[in-house]
């Protein structure tokens, strides 16, 4: 773990539950996609950095995660590094206590502000394509967050973010964090049809292939979509889904995976009301849905 692998001459990443990508500018200084989950993760990169006598310049999130900005505020207190976050992960970033309250809907209990829900804060800026060193490249992967965004590195090497999960983790899960599930059906289609010297998702294998995989989590969001349908031919209050898949999916239920199954069901929910697969009313004071005729 926090091995650090070498793709091209000037690409890396740092081997770690969500990878992170470590790009050579020129012989002295480099700079890091994403910094891990938390200041143990920023005392190993450092230790990476310190081994190999080079000198982080700037730090590009790529979301707002905790696992994949927790290192940030060790690193920018120990090397002065820039850190930048596009959009609104950008504020998430700066005020990380807007990750487990968006997530529970409202002031998070403690048993959800913690490291793996809560970074640091950190002082971000805003990731524009004029901050991006000489000849990368900002790719738009909206749907597992806000504004997430991936990064292609000059030497074609590209690195993807949370946009797909690994199929080990879809088929041990089944339902995996999604903000957005319009956005993020769209951004596999791009992916799928994306070609590159190498593709490096936070948390799948590093691929040059990344066709299957995405058509894999494709596959995944539409089996999700039929189960949630299936559920809802009698009318069911959400609680009632929620269980249900868990029961189904065999998940074991804590307040971390309340909070982030939990909210993906309530965007499959609103996505297939949207769409017009769903029905929503209420009835006793209860929120009911109900798959549409």
């Amino acid at each position: 773990m926090y091995e650090l692998i070498q793709i091209t001459d000037a690409s890396y990443y740092i081997q770690c539950p969500a990878k992170i990508g470590l790009v050579r500018l020129n012989d002295r200084e480099v700079c890091l996609i994403d910094s891990g989950n938390d200041k143990d993760a920023g005392r190993k990169v450092r230790r990476i950095l310190d081994e190999n006598g080079w000198t982080l310049t700037a730090i590009f999130n790529t979301h707002s995660h905790a696992d994949h900005i927790g290192g940030n505020s060790y690193l920018q207190k120990q090397t002065g590094c820039k850190i930048y976050a596009p959009g609104i992960e950008c504020d998430f970033t700066r005020h990380p206590i807007l990750e487990p309250s968006f997530l529970y809907g409202g002031y998070p209990a403690r048993d959800l502000r913690h490291k793996f829900l809560l970074a640091q804060e950190s002082e971000a800026e805003y990731l524009t394509g004029d901050v991006l060193p000489p000849g990368f490249e900002m790719i738009d992967l909206p749907g597992h967050f806000f504004q997430m965004k991936g990064f292609r590195t000059p030497d074609d090497v590209v690195y993807l973010a949370d946009c797909l999960s690994s199929r080990e983790t879809l088929d041990k899960y089944r339902i995996g964090f999604l903000y957005d599930i319009a956005a993020s059906l769209e951004t596999l289609e791009k992916v799928k049809t994306m070609q590159a010297e190498l593709f490096v998702p936070a948390h799948a294998e590093a691929t040059k292939d990344i066709s299957a995989l995405a058509q894999y989590n494709i596959d995944r969001i539409w089996e999700n979509a039929e189960k949630i349908l299936d559920i809802c031919k009698t009318p069911q209050c959400f609680e009632a889904v929620l269980q249900r898949l868990f029961d189904d999916y065999s998940l074991v239920m804590n307040e971390e995976q309340y909070v982030l199954v939990g909210s993906t069901v309530r965007s499959y929910l609103a996505w297939l009301k949207d769409s017009g697969r769903l029905n929503a009313r209420f009835e006793n004071n209860m929120l009911l849905w109900e798959t549409a005729p």
